[in-house]
């Protein structure tokens, strides 16, 4: 265990006398991920005294940042030299007051329109301090890939909501922004074409970063990233066709698809009682028979899928995901209550749910982090 400083030594007075008493907690950061998962219980743990950077190697490719950290504070940070978070996490800072934290980030495990390309939040964690439930304050991990000794405990806290403990620091691998960059606009084409198109390119050797099929007005558009080095996205670009935009015009358009803020999520507001669902299924899968005759939203290459509907289509739209050889959760719930989104994955492996269980008591033998935020029972 390490020594904690004095914020750090007040969150863990407070994290023991609850469990003491038995008093749930709920960590919290920015609180931009409110609107995810099953309920939100508890007195709140304001992880945001936990802020700044504790060490930043730009030759190194390693970050590490206090969990409260606001998320848009180390992008610029990285942003000056060159660097990145490839992975594209979203912030969903509504309004000018919003802060996402780094913190919030890992424990959500959130990834932007790069994902399938790039890998997800948790590949690039290589270590973590957390605070458990026994007020413990715990290492794991290091600063380079190759600390391979012992389990890879620190990736357990990507996704998991803050259920296991409060991640009180992180250090990431970061890396340099692709000098080579493109977005190639195809106009005119039904899902199905997409995602032959997204397909047939995956077996090819490009530069591809995101992609996006979106329905407006009846008529399907898609959108593909690249980057990569210059002569790669050059070439790609001649071979691929579509129509070739302007990188600055379309940036916001990526930052906007990240943000789920483009016209195509906000039009669910005029569709009463729908909520907005993430399908995740293989990118080979095709175009679903969606209820209602539903237009999802393609991300991933295919792989991510956004429907609009009601919550009652649930067992319609797991089944198709489950017969994929996917999933499918609720994003963002259809009630005005932004805490009632069932954000889990359906885990139908009673041995696999008992792992959970398990770990969920080595951490938190109390209970009191997060309680009903994820499935399960937690």
């Amino acid at each position: 265990m390490q020594r904690m400083d004095h914020a750090l030594a007040q969150i863990a007075d407070r994290v023991r006398a609850a469990a003491a008493d038995q008093t749930p907690l709920r960590i919290r950061g920015g609180g931009t991920k409110d609107f995810h998962g099953l309920a939100l219980h508890g007195e709140v743990l304001d992880t945001r005294v936990l802020s700044g950077v504790v060490s930043y190697e730009p030759s190194e490719l390693v970050v590490t940042v206090r969990a409260g950290t606001p998320l848009a504070e180390l992008e610029a940070l990285l942003a000056e030299h060159g660097q990145c978070l490839p992975f594209e996490p979203p912030h969903f800072a509504r309004t000018p007051a919003d802060s996402a934290t780094v913190g919030g980030m890992v424990a959500a495990g959130l990834s932007g329109p790069a994902r399938a390309s790039v890998g997800a939040v948790r590949d690039y964690v290589l270590g973590a301090t957390v605070l458990n439930g026994r007020a413990e304050l715990l290492s794991f991990g290091g600063q380079v890939m190759k600390n391979v000794a012992g389990y890879d405990v620190s990736r357990l806290m990507a996704g998991a909501w803050g259920t296991l403990g409060l991640i009180a620091e992180v250090s990431l691998k970061v890396l340099p922004v692709p000098p080579g960059e493109a977005t190639l606009r195809f106009d005119d084409i039904n899902q199905a074409d997409a995602l032959r198109k997204l397909h047939a390119w995956g077996g090819q050797p490009l530069p591809l970063n995101a992609s996006c099929w979106v329905q407006d007005g009846g008529v399907g558009t898609l959108y593909v990233r690249l980057r990569g080095a210059v002569a790669a996205v050059e070439a790609a670009c001649k071979t691929m066709g579509g129509t070739r935009l302007d990188n600055a015009t379309v940036a916001p358009d990526w930052v906007a698809c990240r943000e789920q803020t483009l016209p195509w999520f906000a039009d669910r507001a005029a569709q009463p009682g729908h909520a907005l669902w993430r399908l995740s299924v293989p990118p080979t899968t095709p175009a679903l028979a969606l209820p209602g005759g539903a237009q999802p939203l393609v991300e991933w290459h295919g792989a991510l899928r956004w429907v609009q509907a009601p919550e009652d289509a649930g067992d319609t739209l797991r089944a198709m995901a489950h017969a994929a050889g996917g999933s499918a959760s609720v994003f963002v719930a259809a009630s005005a209550c932004t805490s009632s989104a069932s954000g889990q994955f359906d885990l139908k492996s009673r041995a696999l749910e008992q792992i959970h269980l398990r770990l969920k008591h080595s951490f938190d033998p109390a209970g009191i982090f997060n309680p009903g935020r994820v499935a399960l029972g937690w």
